[in-house]
């Protein structure tokens, strides 16, 4: 690494730290808003117990997520981004079964489809 490179990346290892310790601002910010979670299950027509087993967590932390008491973070958030702009790619990917889709993950698929047409 050419010094002059090594030079910027530890200034900027140094404003992080001075960032994080709140001493000094960042020179911009980034948010990304969750999807409105239940506008994205209401729109699969599922409860939340339901939903909550087609993404993976439990039903009391989906509770929580749309009652705004907790936010997604990571994976989370980017799978329910997917799930809000295509359900059925989710449901596809999350409850394919060997090419043998499972009575649950075919009746969850025709509803994302059905929601995906409209």
């Amino acid at each position: 690494m050419k010094n002059e490179t090594f030079a910027k990346l530890a200034t900027s290892i140094k404003e992080a730290g001075e960032i994080k310790a709140g001493h000094r601002a960042p020179s911009r910010m980034y948010e990304i808003k969750p999807p409105e979670i239940r506008m994205v299950r209401e729109r699969l027509d599922v409860s939340q117990g339901e939903f909550a087993v087609m993404i993976g967590v439990s039903a009391r932390t989906l509770q929580n997520w749309e009652q705004g008491r907790r936010q997604p973070d990571g994976p989370a958030k980017a799978l329910l981004t997917i799930a809000s702009r295509n359900p059925a790619a989710v449901l596809d990917a999350l409850h394919a079964q060997r090419g043998v889709p499972s009575t649950k993950s075919m009746r969850f698929s025709t509803r994302a489809a059905r929601v995906s047409n409209a």
